[in-house]
């Protein structure tokens, strides 16, 4: 009776600390180049993105948060604001805010953290400020909330992303002292090395994100990464998976776990991409795959078979 016992309570911490990351770790800062809780203790976050709100937004809702953060396991989900295509940010501002608090606050309730992502290729400096005061004036005293403030600069240089960041920082830490904040780099979030030599200064619980796509990228990636985090660079993975950088192409099973042991043996947080139903290798659903979440095996292409896989896999 007692192994009984003992089991059954093991069955219940395992699920409790899985669907209530938040209340586990609480608060997340950054200690040298490691993501910590509130306690100190080393933490790494694994979860799925959303694709672009403007395109998926079918997705983005209570729904979903609840299907990644039970079934899928996820700790962390990211929101992904798309900035400037049609019916981004820039041209609908109001549905895309809607949108992302519908996400937002699935997650709150869920008991899981939660990325605010700027979803931009190119600089919106004033736009930026703008969305980040707003966002952080409302969420800033929750521990579930991270910023990404620039997904992925393509060909601005570190100066102009150094400068648009700290703007955009400066205004979130004028509602929000302290929740983890995630900046890009160029080369679309690859060129850490150039952050690594000249990082933001003046800012606690920053973090700098590196995006890989393993059919693409390669052990080249993991040792530039390496490099940045010997120089004390805190580096969060907000965007990977297993195929071409085009986001289509066939897996590259073997490059992807040796992203996956790299990842596990440096801590490194990451998220997969994307919870979308596009005909397309990254996107992790097929078009038979419910709005609201209550996906069967079927619903689930081959990559997303295989990043939740993974994610299930963690012990939280």
């Amino acid at each position: 009776m007692k192994v009984v016992f003992n089991f059954l309570l093991l069955l219940m911490m395992f699920f409790i600390s899985n669907s209530q990351i938040v209340k586990l770790h609480g608060k997340l800062k950054v200690k040298g180049t490691t993501l910590v809780d509130a306690k100190g203790n080393d933490v790494a976050l694994h979860g799925m993105s959303f694709g672009w709100h403007n395109w998926w937004a079918k997705f983005y809702n209570a729904g979903v948060v609840h299907e990644l953060a039970t079934k899928w396991n996820c700790t962390v989900i990211r929101a992904a604001m798309g900035v400037e295509p049609d019916s981004g940010y820039l041209k609908s501002p109001d549905r895309s805010i809607a949108l992302m608090k519908n996400v937002i606050d699935a997650c709150i309730k869920e008991n899981v953290y939660v990325i605010i992502d700027w979803h931009d290729h190119n600089i919106h400096q004033k736009e930026a400020v703008e969305f980040f005061s707003m966002m952080s004036k409302q969420y800033g005293k929750y521990a579930y909330v991270i910023y990404e403030i620039y997904n992925e600069p393509d060909r601005e240089t570190w100066p102009k992303v150094k400068a648009y960041s700290e703007a955009v920082i400066k205004a979130i830490r004028s509602n929000d002292p302290d929740n983890i904040i995630l900046v890009g780099s160029p080369h679309w979030s690859q060129d850490v090395h150039v952050a690594a030599a000249d990082p933001i200064q003046g800012f606690d619980n920053l973090m700098y994100t590196m995006h890989f796509y393993a059919g693409t990228h390669k052990k080249w990636l993991r040792d530039r990464t390496d490099e940045a985090i010997k120089k004390g660079l805190p580096v969060f993975i907000s965007e990977c998976a297993g195929m071409e950088a085009t986001g289509d192409g066939p897996l590259d099973n073997n490059e992807w776990e040796a992203f996956v042991r790299w990842m596990d043996e440096k801590k490194l947080s990451w998220i997969g991409w994307s919870v979308s139903d596009k005909k397309e290798t990254c996107s992790v659903l097929e078009k038979s795959a419910a709005s609201n979440g209550n996906w069967t095996e079927a619903d689930i292409k081959e990559w997303g078979r295989l990043i939740k896989g993974y994610l299930t896999s963690y012990k939280n």
